[in-house]
């Protein structure tokens, strides 16, 4: 695998008239890894993929592809296709339209989900219609590869291996994939990075493995304050007990327990706590 940056964004922003969409978002992606872009509905998640893709210009800050002859492929969440043009019509218009282009790449994911090629992408199912979508980004061989909740069309199954085949990708090319959900349990070893966007600000990211090694879940009797020292991500008390997710991995003796942040963990508690301060 690679070391490097595949894109680098500095404080990025874009308003619509007097609402703010996204405001001073600073991250940098690094190459070969799958980053997750996690949000609630209306974080602003679709808008900042649709300016990293250049489908909307930014009102300030910049989007930067270190390194030469970089590519950007967007699947947005509603996947378009014509639906007159058949599936082997769809491939061919990702030739016509991309500088590169890689047919063989393409019709082998179509074969692996067992697409057919010549049906009306109209009379596709909807998990079908998300496979072309996928080929034809897959076939312009992008170095980053931007999905708008691309598991949302899919059944259980098809989900699993649409994320494996993605995975196999990224290890085999180098590509880093970003891809938005609002649905933490998708996330299950998927991502090896994470992006949390709340009212259209970052409010957490890096490398999950060191966020979560970073982060502990202490229970014990109800206190104000922890066993331990560090940032208090969330505090929960119920009846005689407590709970604390805090920044912090100090052991702890009884009546405390300590146990290891999940994701989920993690990004719910540090939503609630970006909506309490905001209130």
């Amino acid at each position: 695998m690679t070391e490097g940056i595949a894109l680098a964004v500095q404080g990025l922003g874009k308003r619509y008239g007097r609402k703010t969409a996204l405001r001073d978002c600073s991250f940098e992606l690094p190459v070969g890894r799958v980053s997750a872009l996690v949000g609630m509905n209306g974080a602003g998640k679709t808008t900042l993929l649709s300016v990293l893709a250049g489908l909307l210009p930014p009102t300030e800050g910049s989007v930067r592809l270190p390194g030469s002859d970089r590519r950007i492929a967007f699947v947005a969440q509603d996947k378009p296709l014509y639906r007159h043009f058949s599936v082997r019509d769809m491939l061919t218009l990702g030739a016509k339209l991309n500088r590169v282009w890689d047919q063989r790449r393409a019709q082998d994911w179509l074969a692996r989900f067992d697409v057919p090629l010549d049906r009306a992408c109209g009379k596709l199912s909807g998990g079908q219609q998300a496979q072309v979508s996928f080929a034809v980004a897959i076939g312009s061989r992008p170095s980053v590869l931007l999905l708008d909740e691309p598991l949302s069309n899919l059944d259980p199954l098809a989900r699993r291996e649409v994320v494996k085949e993605l995975l196999a990708e990224v290890v085999d090319t180098d590509m880093t994939v970003l891809l938005s959900t609002h649905v933490v349990a998708e996330l299950g070893g998927v991502a090896d990075h994470l992006l949390l966007l709340a009212d259209g600000r970052l409010v957490l990211s890096g490398d999950v493995d060191e966020l979560l090694a970073a982060h502990r879940n202490y229970a014990g009797p109800r206190s104000e304050q922890p066993p331990v020292s560090g940032e208090v991500v969330h505090a929960s008390h119920v009846g005689s007990q407590s709970t604390f997710l805090v920044r912090a991995a100090e052991p702890v003796t009884e009546p405390w327990t300590a146990r290891p942040a999940t994701l989920e963990d993690l990004v719910l508690a540090t939503l609630e706590n970006t909506r309490m301060v905001a209130a």
